[in-house]
């Protein structure tokens, strides 16, 4: 039969579409590392940021974002390797981005840090000449991380926690990271498994709808114990206590359970209120000479080893006397203040946040101190109260967050006349801005000793001994 249906619509069939082909990856010559450890090169006027890429590699990239004077790309393809790149030890070094310095070697690593405390002392003329001591190496370059904050997330009904890729806010479903405490991997997959297995509501930031927003977990190392916070949008406690007493059941070595209600949406982990589920109000841990007493929500350094070799160093510089007296600014929850008291005649410690001031107070008793005194409140307002209020002399410690210090505390604490100043920075800029003005208040400094911190990262401690200028 002629002209049947099927003929006539075989005759009508359109030609099917092709899909355009994709634009080549952008090509690119790495020439440097920046001070957050991503690899730098250049297209045009443009600089452009690649995590995990190295000098005099040349790579392609994925475009991510494209600013006026920067593309900020995603590795895909080493056309041209560094001599010295091994093989990431996590299969999601390229997306998570947290760790850039993790396929370089760790003597190439500390090299790298170094250079960065030395590029940033010589930026100013009064610390040109200032001796750096050879970095101080971690003991365990890997597993070293005692504590964490990861967000939950869901997505095509798998539950995710992780951390936020860089400049977004989606979240990498991390797994065992290797930077962690074996504990710490321990406690993240049992809270992931059983979150999906309770189906319990995940926080969406983008409906401001759910519950379980962060997980933070803290482990004492030399106890082998640890402590878990929720972070919630709301307050629901029966889902928590399930989750909590499974948690439990299935690693014992969890001994304290918290809730922390954060119903604001934002960036801002924690919220006011924290609750104790189970278990004991703090973890208690021994970090070089002390025994100290932790809080959910207090900072403590997340690498134990190196934060009792900051302790060790800063006492040995300071070399007190039961006849001096020290000053610890920014003091957390005492670690510098109370290594201090043990040769010192009397120390003050001053720090803003009121629940770190109160593990102070605790873990001064515990210690079995009494020749300490920890005051709550305004760093630069404090200082200047005390100026001519205490004996000139004895030492100052200067711990503050990464931005430094503000001008007004370093003014006050030069008004006080110690004989030593010791500044531990977590940041080589904005210490050598404070060092600067230091120089000008009439401190010189000695020596510095950097620390590794944060192996496999690009952050780098710092510790800095000053002497006054002139004889006081």
């Amino acid at each position: 039969m002629k002209g049947t249906i099927m003929e006539r619509s075989s005759d009508k069939k359109r030609p099917q579409k092709t899909a355009a082909p994709r634009p080549p990856l952008p090509e690119v010559d790495i020439l440097a590392l920046n001070e957050e450890g991503i690899g730098v090169g250049r297209l045009g006027n443009r600089e452009v940021w690649v995590s995990g890429a190295l000098p005099g590699e040349k790579i392609l990239f994925a475009v991510e974002h494209k600013g006026q004077r920067r593309i900020v790309g995603t590795l895909k393809r080493i056309l041209q390797p560094h001599p010295e790149r091994i093989p990431a030890p996590c299969p999601h070094a390229r997306v998570c981005q947290g760790c850039p310095l993790l396929v370089l070697p760790y003597p190439a690593q500390l090299r790298f840090k170094e250079e960065r405390v030395g590029n940033a002392m010589k930026r100013h003329p009064s610390l040109a000449a200032l001796p750096i001591e050879p970095i101080l190496p971690a003991p365990s370059p890997l597993g070293y991380r005692t504590s964490a904050k990861l967000v939950f997330a869901k997505e095509r009904g798998r539950v995710s926690l992780g951390l936020y890729r860089r400049g977004s806010h989606d979240v990498v479903d991390i797994g065992a990271c290797p930077l962690h405490h074996p504990l710490l991997n321990r406690v993240v997959a049992v809270v992931k498994e059983e979150v999906e297995r309770q189906n319990i509501f995940v926080y969406d930031e983008n409906k401001g709808r759910g519950l379980l927003r962060y997980l933070l977990v803290r482990v004492a190392p030399d106890s082998a114990r640890a402590m878990v916070t929720f972070v919630t949008a709301e307050r629901n406690f029966r889902e928590l206590i399930h989750l909590g007493k499974w948690l439990q059941r299935k690693v014992p070595e969890v001994v304290s359970v918290h809730q922390n209600i954060n119903p604001k949406a934002g960036n801002l982990i924690l919220g006011r209120e924290t609750l104790k589920l189970f278990g004991y109000p703090s973890l208690t841990t021994t970090v070089g000479a002390i025994r100290l007493r932790i809080s959910p929500t207090s900072f403590f350094q997340v690498n134990h080893d190196q934060a009792a070799a900051i302790y060790a160093l800063t006492r040995r510089w300071a070399a007190l006397s039961t006849e001096e007296n020290a000053i610890d600014l920014y003091c957390g929850i005492g670690g510098i203040a109370l290594h201090l008291a043990r040769d010192a005649g009397f120390v003050l410690g001053i720090e803003s946040v009121e629940e770190a001031v109160r593990n102070a107070r605790d873990n001064a008793a515990m210690n079995d101190l009494q020749n300490c005194i920890f005051r709550a409140g305004d760093a630069a307002l404090l200082m200047a109260d005390l100026v001519g209020e205490t004996p000139s002399g004895g030492v100052l410690t200067l711990n503050p967050p990464r931005g430094g210090c503000d001008r007004r505390v370093l003014e006050a604490a030069a008004k006080t006349a110690p004989r030593t100043l010791i500044y531990v920075s977590c940041d080589p800029e904005t210490l050598a801005r404070d060092l600067d003005v230091l120089s000008d208040l009439g401190f010189r400094a000695v020596t510095a000793q950097p620390v590794d911190m944060f192996p496999q990262t690009s952050h780098v401690e710092t510790v800095v001994k000053l002497t006054p200028k002139t004889k006081r």
